[in-house]
């Protein structure tokens, strides 16, 4: 097939899956053609490295887009969707006039939902990670758990943001049902975006990198690791306080291995571990190779956030031999089998503690679990399996649109 792909999505986990789905469909004898806007992420996992023609698309900025841009620079937000909307609809005529059987599209930094749905005449496969999350009453008790408050000087900034925040979920949504096919990472995520956007839509797994990250038979540390962007919905502080539940002698050191932070957040972190004597580290832009070693020097991974709609961290950890303990919560049901690749627990401090504590003392458990985890991650989690499968999906809006 020739295969034209866009996306608009920062550095991270949705960008690591692209990467690796547009390099092995390459690798399966695909032609993929990648379309750019220059808003997009380029230089984490850059596309150009893997695609077999590469254009990047200026987003122009108009009058109004300036200005938009000034106040969201202001209010912290992102890019002027105005001039997004534009840029996109210059992209799609661009794929249009090519000779594409499908357009394989990701997700919107700015509006998750891109424009470009709206414009695209080509069979479409939109690859949805979750609609917005901004009207999940979780996300704002989360944020406020530390007992934060908005200050005075933030008020206005405040109502601009939730404003704007409205408008986004309106756009999300609106652009959403362009879609004519849309496929996700997990049945979790498929009953969302029913809910969400009252849209069917498929699962198609995602994978991990097993050459890169794999067992390097190093000596285990006396730490736990948890890996992600340090921020509320990740679910740090559920750890610490759960970890401070476990006896002083045999209480393991955290680590958390962060891409990016929320420094108010973090600083919460800290006094909240130095408090309950629990000893954190976050370490910030880690590397691949260094998050591998410390995947591997782990005694176990520990998983917590908020409705995550896959988590590939998670297969990361099993692809290293490292045991995860996990909150029974969102896609994680789906890719950690309980007591076979890992352990899930309620959301409840003391059975995490008692969890993390019992696979700790025992050697045996976590040898059995790592060796488990190994061959399942080996047998269905690989980016090949998951290329495999989202090609299937691929061919299938073709056929549909032919029929």
């Amino acid at each position: 097939m020739r295969i034209a792909v866009f996306h608009n999505l920062g550095s991270g986990g949705a960008k690591r899956a692209l990467y690796n789905l547009t390099k092995h469909l390459v690798k399966a004898g695909h032609v993929v053609d990648a379309f750019i806007p220059s808003t997009a992420e380029e230089n984490f996992l850059p596309l150009r490295d893997v695609v077999t023609t590469y254009r990047v698309f200026p987003i122009r900025r108009t009058r109004l887009g300036a200005a938009s841009s000034v106040l969201k620079r202001l209010f912290r937000l992102g890019n002027s969707v105005r001039d997004q909307e534009r840029g996109q609809q210059s992209i799609a005529d661009a794929i249009n006039a090519g000779s594409y059987d499908v357009v394989l599209s990701e997700q919107d930094r700015d509006t998750l939902s891109p424009f470009i749905l709206r414009f695209l005449a080509k069979p479409t496969v939109y690859y949805c990670q979750q609609p917005h999350r901004c009207e999940e009453a979780i996300l704002d008790v989360a944020s406020r758990s530390a007992g934060a408050t908005i200050p005075r000087c933030e008020w206005l900034r405040e109502r601009f943001r939730n404003y704007l925040y409205r408008r986004a979920i309106q756009l999300d949504k609106r652009n959403a049902l362009s879609a004519s096919y849309i496929v996700t990472n997990s049945y979790f995520s498929r009953e969302v975006i029913l809910r969400v956007y009252g849209l069917n839509s498929f699962v198609s797994y995602l994978g991990t990198d097993t050459d890169l990250f794999r067992p390097l038979f190093e000596r285990r540390e006396n730490y736990v690791l948890s890996v992600g962007w340090c921020s509320p919905s990740k679910g740090y502080d559920f750890l610490i306080r759960s970890l401070a539940r476990i006896d002083t002698q045999a209480r393991p050191k955290i680590l958390i291995a962060a891409n990016a932070t929320n420094p108010g957040w973090e600083a919460y972190l800290l006094r909240l571990a130095a408090t309950l004597k629990v000893d954190l580290s976050i370490k910030k832009l880690v590397s691949d190779s260094d998050l591998v070693r410390l995947y591997n020097k782990a005694k176990l991974f520990l998983y917590a956030p908020y409705l995550e709609p896959f988590g590939l961290v998670a297969l990361e950890a099993m692809a290293c031999g490292t045991p995860v303990i996990a909150v029974k919560e969102g896609g994680v049901r789906e890719s950690v089998l309980h007591n076979e690749t890992g352990i899930l627990t309620e959301r409840d401090e003391e059975a995490f503690a008692q969890a993390t504590s019992e696979l700790l003392r025992d050697d045996v458990q976590r040898e059995r679990i790592a060796r488990r985890a190994l061959e399942v991650v080996r047998s269905f989690w690989t980016w090949k399996h998951a290329a495999e499968r989202l090609s299937w999906h691929l061919e299938r809006a073709v056929r549909l649109r032919r029929a």
